[in-house]
């Protein structure tokens, strides 16, 4: 017989009535939240190396925040969010990219370095491990676009400076190929061809999230190793230009890869409400096409979420971006907007009857396969 959630919460306040010595079926793992959540989810996601392949440290581009030391929240906020890693990175472009990209490795770097008590930099794959092991959160270094190779011996420079993920297109067309939002997809130029040739030679993670979708095909074909699509969504289950289609997914899971799914509203669902359901969807959908290696988590979001921004970053944010983006009201999935969502997601992949071992690889086993692979260690 199957209890609705409303009979199964009765049954297990009584039962706690009756026996108060047994232990509860739900725990707290912070006192910030007052959020509860069941022994085996809290079990997974303590136990598990959670990688979020796009998740910057903060949505804040304000020089008041990164001067200042982490408060004591956020710290609390990313010790108890049970990451192992995050890969932060933006987007970038333009003429002076190599300026801007300079600027954020100095910036961002610096940061990190400063908040050693909670984050710490990463080269190869052991890096995250010790981070785990010591209670901190490794932070992967990357960028949102390849604009900031001006010639493929950068590719190298940059991987000395830290860079460990680039992605080769933002939304629009640069040296190396089309980005999602462009009319014409001409696919990887000749220049774009020995950048990805250079990032496999120093074994720098090539990124094709935001490229189009001859770009993306083009990019999975010529790279010698397994690519990446650190944060995306199926367009089989929402029509979006910045989404990918069973093509390009068949296509990077052949070659190795993996593809982190991403937590922006308009990227999962075209109606409200759109919550973790809808986002469990998409990770179920590359499940089903390409099989349980080949999917992750990229929630391109930083712990609080797009809509805890200020009016004017989130004003700023939205107009950065084309019309064919679609921003709703609202940026974040319901209830995906909070420093705990790991341990929502666990919940979710476990009702959904997924075992152990394929909860923690979605969580970030996946992601250590292909980083491992890439950068060693």
């Amino acid at each position: 017989m199957q209890l609705s959630r409303r009979q199964a919460l009765c049954a297990v306040a009584g039962a706690a009535l009756a026996a108060p010595h047994i232990a509860r079926a739900a725990f707290q793992v912070s006192p910030f939240s007052g959020k509860t959540y069941s022994k085996r989810a809290v079990e997974l996601v303590k136990s598990s190396v959670i990688v979020d392949m796009l998740a910057p440290i903060k949505i804040d581009f304000d020089p008041s925040f990164y001067a200042k030391p982490m408060s004591e929240q956020m710290a609390a906020d990313f010790r108890a969010s049970g990451l192992s890693a995050i890969h932060h990175a933006v987007g970038i472009g333009g003429p002076t990219a190599k300026e801007q990209a300079l600027s954020f490795f100095a910036i961002w770097g610096n940061y990190v370095a400063r908040n050693s008590d909670v984050l710490t930099g990463v080269d190869t794959f052991a890096d995250i491990l010790d981070a785990k092991k010591d209670g901190k959160v490794a932070v992967i270094m990357g960028l949102q676009n390849a604009d900031h190779f001006l010639r493929p011996a950068d590719v190298k420079s940059f991987y000395e400076l830290g860079q460990r993920c680039a992605q080769l297109t933002y939304n629009s067309q640069n040296r190396i190929g089309s980005g999602s939002t462009d009319r014409v997809d001409g696919g990887v130029s000749d220049f774009g061809v020995s950048i990805i040739e250079a990032m496999n030679a120093v074994g720098m993670l090539v990124d094709v999230s935001h490229s189009g979708d001859r770009t993306t095909l083009d990019a999975i074909e010529i790279s010698k190793k397994p690519i990446s699509i650190t944060h995306s969504n199926c367009r089989a289950l929402i029509d979006h230009p910045r989404v990918k289609t069973d093509a390009a997914i068949k296509a990077m899971a052949a070659k190795g890869g993996v593809m982190g799914i991403t937590g922006v509203r308009n990227f999962v669902s075209k109606t409200d409400p759109t919550t973790i359901v809808n986002y469990a969807d998409h990770i179920e959908h590359v499940i089903k096409l390409v099989g349980i290696d080949h999917v992750g988590i990229g929630t391109d979001a930083d712990l609080y979420g797009y809509d805890d921004t200020s009016p004017e970053m989130n004003k700023m944010l939205r107009g950065a971006y084309k019309d064919s983006y679609a921003f709703r009201e609202k940026i974040d999935i319901d209830g995906f907007d909070h420093p705990l969502k790991m341990f929502d997601l666990t919940e979710e992949l476990i009702r959904r009857g997924y075992s152990d071992a394929n909860i923690r690889a979605v969580l970030g086993g996946n992601f250590q396969r292909l980083l491992t692979a890439t950068w060693g260690g």
